[in-house]
């Protein structure tokens, strides 16, 4: 088990930005599920915890648990809807990589999710239509994230060909078409929330691309702030480590200084001895080494 979890560890490290954000949601989905699970075997409520991670549509609730706003771009409720959402991240992601860079990948995602989530917030509050369903109404998912990766890569090479299984090859630019006009049609269907946030998430993707093609990155800003943090995080580290390196180097000069003390107390002794030989049998009877001995102690 140690050794899978080292393994992971490493595969993490090692991995691009986009292998990270798939086991970043796919570790959370694991440990949310085993938390579940332990819960409900005791015959406990699950719910409390979900509420302090999903993004709830009522604004008086948001204004507690703004921190939401980033925590439910990472969050899914089932194993299909992971699957669904880490397969079009990856699959998309890739292609992002070709034209972008893992720092862009990184920052739209987060992007991505903000403007699916705050459209979610907004039209949650603005539309008679949610009025009956605000209190209650709550969004998880990486699905705003995913579609403005996804529209993005569809802007920059609108013609690129992807193979679809059934469908056969189709181009970006009416994957991303076909994607927009369905949340567009079932914006008022029992997944509303959800195709509001694709929504929001599109036009990121868009406003990114189209963005950067006049020399304006958007993603500039949030990727400021995820270094700095992560800045304070690696100094934090760094301050651990150097504390622990200064206790290794005060225990060996303790050691070196023990060493040092008793090889001298041993050259002393040896010094005495041939002092007290002198005494007794005069100069002469000292050896070549012993008198080499005496000769380096007079000069100290």
């Amino acid at each position: 088990m140690k050794h899978i979890i080292t393994r992971l560890k490493e595969l993490f490290q090692k991995g691009n930005i986009l292998i990270r954000l798939i086991y970043i949601n796919t570790g959370i989905f694991l440990i949310i599920t085993l938390i579940t699970i332990f819960f409900q075997l005791f015959n406990k409520n699950i719910t409390s915890i979900f509420r302090l991670l999903e993004l709830p549509a009522s604004f008086s609730r948001f204004t507690g648990h703004s921190w939401t706003l980033i925590t439910y771009m990472f969050i899914h409720i089932d194993i299909l809807h992971l699957l669904f959402n880490m397969l079009w991240l990856y699959w998309f992601g890739s292609m992002f990589l070709y034209f972008f860079s893992s720092k862009h990948l990184r920052g739209l995602y987060i992007i991505g999710g903000l403007f699916g989530g705050l459209l979610y917030l907004i039209a949650y509050n603005v539309f008679p239509y949610f009025q009956s369903v605000v209190g209650h109404s709550s969004m998880i998912g990486a699905s705003a994230s995913v579609l403005a990766i996804v529209l993005a890569v569809a802007y920059r090479e609108p013609n690129h060909p992807v193979r679809l299984l059934l469908l056969g090859s189709i181009r970006l630019k009416y994957i991303a078409l076909i994607v927009v006009v369905s949340d567009l049609l079932f914006i008022t269907s029992n997944n509303s929330g959800g195709h509001i946030a694709h929504l929001g998430g599109a036009f990121a993707g868009y406003c990114f691309a189209a963005g950067l093609s006049k020399g304006i990155d958007i993603t500039n800003w949030i990727n400021k702030l995820i270094d700095g943090f992560l800045a304070l995080f690696n100094k934090t580290t760094y301050r651990r480590k150097r504390k622990s390196s200064m206790k290794v180097h005060h225990y060996t000069q303790r050691t070196q200084d023990y060493e040092y003390n008793a090889n001298k107390k041993a050259q002393s002794d040896k010094v005495d001895k041939i002092l007290d030989k002198l005494k007794k049998t005069g100069y002469e009877s000292l050896t070549t080494e012993e008198k080499a001995i005496l000769f380096d102690a007079g000069k100290k």
